[in-house]
């Protein structure tokens, strides 16, 4: 067997360093720490500040730069490649970690090193357009604070979102939807929104306002076109686009509503407006946006693999829920 080595740890340089300064020799620090005088002479010489002073903290530092051999990107080229060009398409970095793990059946990066990587970069060379290959193209870490507010107008036939049953937030299957509006910052424009809760299949079709009635005929004009068993449910939140719900019942449609100031309580529309505002950001004049540009984000979006779908992605899951509901259904006539 070959010779086994043990690097020096944070514990034995603090000890190197407290007997530096009671004045103990190479040979006594070595005996107290368990080293040879050999390993203890090594570490003074490498890893002693430029005043020729031993610190533990700067020399765990020196230390480990010195092991350091860049990051994983920077050390495989074509791995590199397949991850911006990823990042390129929209995926966010815990998206392309998982999509080449499912790929190549074991983990291949981590969304981490993706993200250390991008950052890295920016703090390099000073390159902030490396910032765009990210979702929300930002070029710090952290969380933007956000002024947020909800109306609490009253809302006729108001059904709470508490009084949802209990497998609508299990999202065990297809038909419950989750709707909102994204609003831009010129003056009456938006773009219904609306999402399986199971799936995560998104719709998205521009409105002439965002006043009660249209809202209503639109979601109903969409609900239509699908079988019973895809429409169920759909929770709102509080706003007054959503005050004529009740015209949504007669397609047998149970409608709730959050509770105020809780977004959060439908997280899944929420999460996909920041999604699709990437492309769709509040300063877009959507006027000028055709619908074959707004149906191509959304089928982008829909063929999109996510994590919580063990990347799949919502069309695939979509598509098995109605076979399989197109299944139940035939199954009983095919045994006659």
């Amino acid at each position: 067997m070959g010779t086994q080595y043990n690097q020096i740890s944070m514990e034995d340089r603090c000890y190197i360093s407290l007997l530096l300064k009671e004045g103990k020799k190479i040979r006594k620090i070595a005996a107290i720490v368990d080293r040879s005088p050999s390993s203890i002479s090594r570490e003074l010489k490498r890893n002693t500040t430029p005043s020729n002073v031993y610190k533990h903290d700067f020399a765990n530092l020196v230390a480990k730069s010195r092991r350091w051999t860049g990051s994983k990107l920077d050390r495989n080229p074509e791995l590199r490649a397949s991850v911006l060009c990823l990042l390129k398409l929209g995926l966010s970095p815990e998206q392309v970690s998982g999509r080449l793990a499912l790929m190549h059946g074991q983990k291949i990066i981590s969304y981490e090193s993706i993200y250390r990587f991008i950052y890295a970069q920016i703090k390099r060379t000073k390159d902030y357009s490396w910032r765009h290959y990210l979702p929300r193209s930002k070029s710090k870490r952290g969380r933007r604070r956000l002024k947020s507010t909800s109306p609490a107008n009253f809302i006729q036939n108001r059904v709470s979102i508490h009084n949802r049953p209990q497998e609508i937030l299990q999202r065990s299957q297809s038909g419950h939807w989750e709707a909102d509006l994204m609003l831009f910052s010129k003056y009456g424009q938006a773009i219904l929104a609306i999402q399986d809760r199971f799936s995560r299949l998104l719709i998205l079709s521009k409105q002439p306002n965002k006043s009660a009635r249209p809202v209503a005929q639109k979601l109903h004009y969409i609900f239509k076109k699908l079988p019973p068993f895809i429409r169920q449910s759909i929770t709102f939140d509080n706003g007054t686009e959503f005050s004529q719900h009740y015209l949504l019942n007669n397609l047998g449609i149970n409608t709730f509503f959050c509770d105020t100031h809780a977004p959060w309580q439908k997280g899944g529309i929420e999460n996909a407006i920041g999604r699709m505002r990437r492309g769709l950001p509040r300063k877009i004049d959507i006027a000028k946006l055709s619908c074959f540009d707004l149906q191509s984000r959304v089928w982008i979006y829909n063929h999109t693999p996510r994590k919580c779908l063990n990347y799949l992605t919502p069309a695939e899951v979509f598509a098995q829920q109605m076979l399989h509901f197109k299944c139940e259904s035939t199954f009983p006539l095919s045994r006659e």
